[in-house]
């Protein structure tokens, strides 16, 4: 293994060991706070930022950061507790939105500070400004090569919006 080869793994390590360590704790901080659970956090977030509120259940499961695998049993628990609702449309049956409602817009407002604040308890404050500038740039210079262009099994591709920021 090369040098370069050996910083890449030391710095793929260290990113995937903090973003554990820091939502973790900033989903402890929401726990004790008595609001919704992260998870569900990163929806309404997905949610809010789609026209209307809502999203196609499969662009939902495309944006979500937390639980990619898992999002349209997570919306079903949503569902269950008033925050979200499903909606067929009514031009192609197949498709499935996923809404939020007042209820999901209030726990969204109000879970809203608590997250902002774990952000910068358990990692914003640990980071320099040009700390902060570097890794944002670097990052989205990885995110950004991925979001390009998803290629598919037998060459096949599709374009992919690179171009909405994440958290």
């Amino acid at each position: 293994m090369s040098a370069s080869d050996d910083k890449g793994l030391t710095a793929w390590r260290a990113m995937l060991l903090a973003y554990n360590a820091a939502l973790r704790a900033i989903d402890s901080d929401l726990t004790r706070s008595g609001t919704i659970p992260l998870t569900w956090y990163d929806v309404l977030l997905e949610l809010n930022a789609g026209p209307g509120r809502r999203l196609r259940m499969n662009d939902l499961a495309e944006r979500v950061v937390l639980s990619r695998t898992r999002v349209s049993r997570l919306v079903d628990e949503m569902v269950s507790a008033g925050l979200v609702e499903k909606i067929r449309d009514e031009e192609d049956r197949r498709v499935v939105w996923a809404a939020m409602t007042r209820s999901g817009e209030r726990a969204f407002r109000t879970t809203a500070p608590q997250y902002l604040r774990g952000i910068e308890e358990h990692f914003s404050r640990h980071l320099t400004d040009e700390e902060k500038r570097v890794m944002a740039a670097a990052l989205t210079k990885v995110r950004d090569a991925h979001a390009v262009l998803e290629v598919r099994p037998g060459g096949s591709g599709r374009s992919r919006s690179a171009s909405r920021p994440r958290r």
